[in-house]
């Protein structure tokens, strides 16, 4: 076990994210007391238990960090660790019982994300990645597709949970790459998407307007499992707010980039 003046372990992560899915699991399929943070931006009972597990962890072991967390927003902190906490991903799924959510907890310092961990209580699948060394799915090494062409490809993207211009325009993406490609997907829980893009079951992903908690374990996940992770503009800094990420296999990194500079 670490000492609070030490930055974690992946082992820790995955322990945090494993309990907190627990929790999800316990209560997926139940009727949620669920509140509104928008027209259709939901909050569950579940979010906020889960939520409250990971920071408790977090907390009692590393209290000098800073946290930034969906929920609780922007928990300041003295020294250099920051930790961004998804308790549930993909909550609008979960409130449906539509089984594609996910546990989303990456640790940073020195302003690099170090650690990061997607968890799937209902597959029981834990992605973990740690800089440097690589990403995992159950302890197997993962990496990224080898798909170069848009042609032999299956894509994601998302869309924001409230009305905006930002829906236009990706859907100008969307057609871009329909007409391309053998599919677009949009499932509802950009962490999986980013997990699924580093085990190669999917090739590429792109969204338009995130938070840093949504991309932050899975844009280590797709960089480490030998991907490019970048905003849409090309640029690295993925997690500088409004955050946007592209997310593919070097090659397919290219095209894509391509194709979302088309005017």
């Amino acid at each position: 076990m670490s000492h609070p003046q030490d930055g974690p372990a992946l082992a820790e992560l995955e322990d945090m994210a494993r309990r907190a899915g627990a929790v999800l699991r316990e209560r997926y399929g139940l009727r949620h007391t669920i509140t509104h943070k928008g027209s259709v931006d939901l909050v569950t009972e579940a979010d906020r238990r889960s939520e409250e597990l990971i920071l408790g962890a977090i907390r009692e072991r590393y209290p000098s960090h800073s946290i930034l967390s969906e929920e609780r927003g922007d928990l300041p902190g003295e020294g250099d660790g920051c930790w961004f906490v998804d308790p549930l991903d993909g909550t609008l799924n979960y409130a449906h019982a539509l089984p594609f959510f996910a546990v989303s907890i990456a640790y940073a310092s020195g302003s690099r994300v170090r650690l990061g961990v997607i968890y799937d209580p209902l597959r029981d699948e834990c992605f973990a990645a740690e800089r440097g060394r690589g990403a995992w799915l159950n302890g197997q090494p993962i990496h990224v597709s080898a798909v170069s062409e848009l042609r032999e490809s299956l894509l994601v993207t998302g869309f924001p949970n409230e009305p905006s211009e930002i829906v236009a325009q990706n859907l100008r993406y969307y057609e871009r790459f329909q007409r391309q490609t053998q599919g677009v997907r949009r499932l509802g829980s950009a962490a999986l998407d980013l997990a699924y893009v580093a085990c190669g079951r999917l090739d590429g992903f792109w969204e338009i307007r995130l938070n840093a908690w949504d991309v932050a374990a899975g844009g280590l996940l797709v960089e480490e499992a030998g991907g490019r992770a970048t905003r849409l503009s090309g640029e690295p800094d993925y997690l500088r707010p409004p955050c946007s990420i592209l997310a593919a296999g070097p090659a397919l990194h290219a095209v894509m980039l391509s194709i979302l500079r088309e005017e």
